[in-house]
């Protein structure tokens, strides 16, 4: 047996052991954990499986263990990935922090930064939310208003962020503030760490076409913001948002990748019924069902092949852009087959009956997917300028 088998055997082993049977099997995207001082739970094994996985740092698999991560290989996290989902486990964690602070700390921080946030973040303790985009400053993120102004051994903060995912349920914010007004606009911008609570933060949700969302205004009135929570070099801080974007955007692409809740195949099935062999009488809904599934096992491929490259260090910068682009446009094509499946009712807006309308809202809601994290259009440029090297207009 191989090392590697035989880690395979002990996860194996180990998940089937310590992994709750309510957290196996679909998760709607709204019971998703997301950890912090306020974290809430669906029942309380979830509560218990985000122990059990932080404790092991298999919510970070491949981070250092000296930081609380699970030190694992990238073939052993590939493993684990496929034991998780063999038993159709819930995610223990979902983590702004894990899947973009969490890398930028660890390429930029501090090594009182790491470990002092790290470990907090691996065991769900800390939940972190991302000030980027300004009303002025949407694809064109560098030309951002906030303004840090030096006070010694701190900065006082001033400014407005806008669609600040969960900025509501956050404890902390990792945030791009313009820390010199003169120097050229991909310049003079710092990358800082505080505390939702501080004094001056406020914020305020953002009510989208669907009814509910995650979007918030967060404002910043004299907030005060201490020197030692500065990322990477002082007006540098371009260098790490460009490093956490590439973070953020293979996440968002990952939502294309496997879909929450029950598989589309199952919903139209039980929606329309079988015919004579068995499958779904539609064939023409069939089809496109078919379609989907395959680009999305083509799109898990593409996605461990990139990691794979990425930890080889041979992965091209702008590859992000192509798997946020894609993952952006079949997490929409999965809620149409959604919508599709689902007849009239699925258009239903209240009641018990439709679930508060969550089909017709969650397919509102990826209508964002494309505008967050960078909108279609630009991820298109990047490709064809930095992927395809096609001439410029």
């Amino acid at each position: 047996m191989t090392d590697l088998e035989r880690f395979r055997a002990e996860t194996r082993a180990w998940l089937e052991a310590h992994c709750p049977a309510e957290c196996r099997g679909p998760m709607a995207d709204d019971e998703m954990i997301w950890g912090g001082r306020d974290a809430t739970f669906k029942t309380p094994a979830h509560k218990l499986w985000l122990e059990r996985m932080g404790a092991r740092g298999w919510t970070a698999p491949e981070w250092p263990a000296e930081y609380s991560g699970g030190g694992l290989s990238r073939e052993e996290a590939k493993v684990l990935a496929s034991e998780l989902r063999r038993i159709k486990a819930q995610p223990a964690l979902a983590s702004f922090g894990v899947w973009m602070l969490g890398p930028a700390l660890l390429a930029f921080g501090t090594e009182e930064q790491k470990k002092r946030f790290l470990p907090e973040i691996v065991r769900g303790e800390i939940r972190w939310c991302q000030g980027y985009s300004e009303p002025g400053a949407g694809s064109d993120l560098a030309a951002i208003q906030t303004k840090a102004e030096d006070k010694g051994d701190h900065w006082i903060v001033n400014g407005q962020k806008i669609w600040t995912s969960y900025a509501d349920k956050a404890d902390w914010i990792f945030c791009l503030v313009r820390t010199d007004a003169d120097a050229p606009k991909h310049l003079g911008i710092s990358f800082v760490l505080f505390d939702m609570k501080t004094p001056g933060v406020t914020t305020r949700p953002i009510t989208l076409i669907s009814g509910k969302s995650p979007f918030c205004e967060t404002f910043f009135d004299d907030v005060r913001v201490e020197k030692e929570n500065l990322v990477g070099t002082l007006n540098r801080g371009w260098d790490v948002a460009k490093y956490l974007l590439a973070h953020e955007r293979t996440m968002i692409g990952a939502m294309g990748e496997v879909g929450g809740g029950r598989p589309v195949g199952q919903v139209a099935l039980d929606a329309i019924g079988a015919d004579e062999a068995g499958r779904l009488d539609e064939p023409m809904l069939r089809a496109r069902i078919a379609d989907m599934e395959i680009d999305a096992a083509a799109f898990r491929l593409a996605m461990e092949r990139v990691g794979d490259q990425v930890k080889a260090k041979q992965a091209h910068p702008a590859i992000a852009s192509m798997l946020k682009y894609y993952g952006s446009e079949l997490n929409k094509r999965r809620h149409e087959l959604l919508m599709a499946a689902g007849g009239a009712d699925a258009l239903e807006w209240e009641g018990e009956r439709s679930h508060d309308g969550k089909t017709a809202r969650d397919w509102l809601r990826t209508k964002a997917n494309s505008i967050e994290g960078g909108t279609s259009e630009v991820q298109l440029n990047i490709i064809a300028k930095h992927l395809l090297q096609l001439p410029g207009a």
